[in-house]
């Protein structure tokens, strides 16, 4: 591999392990953060997790998008004994490789990577969450985890896109993830909204749009419409960005917390993870225009801190140079008058200290 692709493979690597990382900082309603462990899950378990994926992003992101997924399993489980970020390794590994697809709009490169998963990519996926044994799977009569698979992957994803929000993502292209959680994370953190508030709202955004897949395999479909209730309410208080959203957010997060066992959102915070990896690459301007009519695509950083709503405000200023003037008027000059410094003030008491004419 040249100097370049490689550069873009090492970056690639490092926008994963980043997104990870920034995902389990953000406190949100349900999930592990830092202080916030669940049974069985740890916040250093996250950050391991983090960790071990890096290498096989740096190498397998131009490769096969099964392959991958398997290697990624496979180093998490070095690391860490239970299963953090399956879902998050599944979403990931075609953006990936659409990120490094020839050109085109970032949607079309991602359809073609997903039309092009064969069978070799169901059998290693599968392969991947037999090793990971995530909880909650039940069994299916078509194309079941615990048998070889028999047809490609996407037509995989396509029998569980109706249980399975990560298999949802396969089958409509990331539709959830570039059509409205990259476009929230987009528009909060050009308001300048803090990150960690901007990844829980975001977080908070996903959950409110439907039940978490992973909760309703685990406890229901009732209790998952419960908890998509209950973040639609706190979204519409304002959600992290209010006082009374968050104590909403807050309440929500005991109440998920308290649960026996937990309510985990864990699903969402998979979706939570693949937008902050797209926004992060989009930043670095490496996935071009999103496609789809989609409006997400993001200006150059520099570009965008100029013309940003606090800059237009100056640059709009009454009296500033680039303010409009009255009947199209050119500005004033501006004074060159230099400022000199006051001389200073002469008291009785230091005038009496001072030495006799010709002292020294």
């Amino acid at each position: 591999m040249s100097a370049a692709p490689r550069r873009r493979a090492g970056m690639i690597a490092a926008a994963a392990q980043t997104a990870c990382l920034m995902e389990v900082l953000a406190p949100k309603p349900g999930n592990v953060s830092r202080g916030r462990d669940l049974p069985g899950l740890t916040y250093r378990d996250f950050v391991f997790s983090a960790y071990a994926i890096g290498p096989a992003f740096g190498r397998g992101a131009s490769g096969r998008v099964g392959r991958l997924v398997l290697e990624a399993v496979r180093a998490t489980r070095r690391h860490v004994g239970t299963n953090t970020n399956l879902g998050t390794i599944l979403l990931l590994s075609p953006l990936a490789r659409a990120v490094l697809a020839p050109a085109g709009e970032f949607r079309d490169r991602l359809r073609r990577v997903l039309a092009d998963l064969d069978l070799r990519d169901a059998r290693d996926v599968y392969r991947a969450i037999r090793l990971a044994e995530p909880g909650g799977l039940g069994r299916v009569a078509e194309q079941d985890v615990r048998a070889a698979p028999t047809v490609p992957l996407l037509e995989c994803m396509r029998l569980a896109a109706g249980r399975d929000a990560i298999a949802r993502e396969y089958a409509t292209a990331f539709e959830t993830t570039l059509g409205l959680g990259l476009p929230t994370l987009r528009r909060l953190r050009e308001r300048h909204v803090p990150l960690p508030q901007a990844i829980a709202q975001t977080y908070l955004t996903l959950l409110s749009a439907g039940p978490d897949t992973l909760v309703a395999r685990r406890h229901g479909q009732a209790a998952a419409r419960r908890v998509t209730r209950l973040a639609g309410r706190a979204l519409r208080a304002g959600g992290f960005m209010t006082e009374r959203g968050r104590a909403q957010a807050e309440r929500l997060d005991r109440r998920l917390r308290t649960a026996r066992p937990p309510l985990n959102p864990g699903a969402t915070a998979d979706l939570t993870v693949a937008s902050l990896f797209v926004w992060l690459l989009q930043d670095l301007g490496w996935t071009g225009p999103i496609g789809a009519g989609d409006a997400a695509t993001l200006r150059p950083t520099r570009a965008r801190r100029r013309d940003s709503s606090r800059a237009r405000r100056r640059r709009t200023r009454p009296g500033s140079p680039a303010a409009p003037r009255p009947g199209g008027a050119a500005p004033p000059p501006r004074s060159r008058r230099r400022h000199t410094r006051p001389a200073p003030r002469t008291t009785a008491r230091r005038r009496a200290r001072r030495p006799p004419s010709g002292g020294r």
